[in-house]
């Protein structure tokens, strides 16, 4: 489903030239939950914006469902970056003079997108499907933290992503709101086969995932099921 080979960011030229990351590989199956960990400064969201596409790499391929994305034009990267990936950010970004369904719906609305009532009874299944049947027509201003990431999370998935990408998900909640939101993510990865890609510098407060990547120093390390391979 998704596929890194040697993949590489350098920041700068010369003397003054940075490796944020250096011949990173990998591949990862569909319905994985996968947690990416790593110090600040590691290069660990530098290697989620690229496979996000909202970062190119100095070298590498990033084969996203069978596309290889680094061949894209910025064009088609913006297309594909909406059809295929779902976001999900440390802070919601709700829109917050929007009602929750209408945040939840924005990504199919991109670009003339779909505004059918089909995409209103996916919103609205989405929606229920995150425990938030009940809050669909409040404002994004009038809900909790822990309803607008989830909230957050049926906006991610509202176009049937073949990956989800989440950022530091629960870096902005509560202990007991951060549990609920792993249990959902986790519920939703079993549930529908998503497949879940988490910047964390919170490894622990996942508990059991398919598997973990460490960056440290812009290399990587891999953790499967408690095994650790060396990329």
């Amino acid at each position: 489903m998704l596929q890194i080979h040697n993949l590489s960011k350098t920041y700068g030229e010369g003397e003054h030239s940075v490796n944020a990351l250096e011949n990173v590989t990998f591949s990862i199956e569909r319905g994985e939950i996968v947690l990416i960990v790593g110090s600040s400064g590691s290069g660990k969201s530098t290697l989620l914006n690229m496979i996000g596409l909202l970062d190119r790499p100095t070298r590498g391929k990033i084969i996203i469902d069978g596309f290889d994305t680094t061949q894209l034009s910025d064009s088609q990267i913006a297309k594909f970056r909406n059809k295929k990936l779902g976001f999900i950010f440390q802070f919601s970004n709700l829109l917050s003079d929007l009602t929750v369904i209408e945040n939840v719906m924005l990504p199919r609305n991109i670009g003339g997108g779909d505004k059918s009532s089909r995409a209103l009874a996916d919103a609205t299944k989405l929606l229920d499907e995150v425990g938030m049947a009940d809050q669909i027509h409040k404002r994004a201003n009038k809900i909790s933290g822990g309803q607008a990431q989830r909230a957050a999370i049926a906006r991610g998935l509202i176009n049937s992503p073949v990956v989800v990408l989440a950022d530091e998900p629960t870096g902005n909640l509560d202990s007991v709101t951060s549990d609920m939101v792993v249990d959902l993510m986790k519920s939703i990865a079993r549930k529908f086969g998503e497949t879940f890609i988490i910047v964390t510098h919170d490894r622990e407060h996942f508990g059991d995932v398919d598997r973990i990547i460490t960056i440290k120093d812009g290399k990587a390390s891999e953790e499967h099921k408690g095994m650790a391979i060396g990329i």
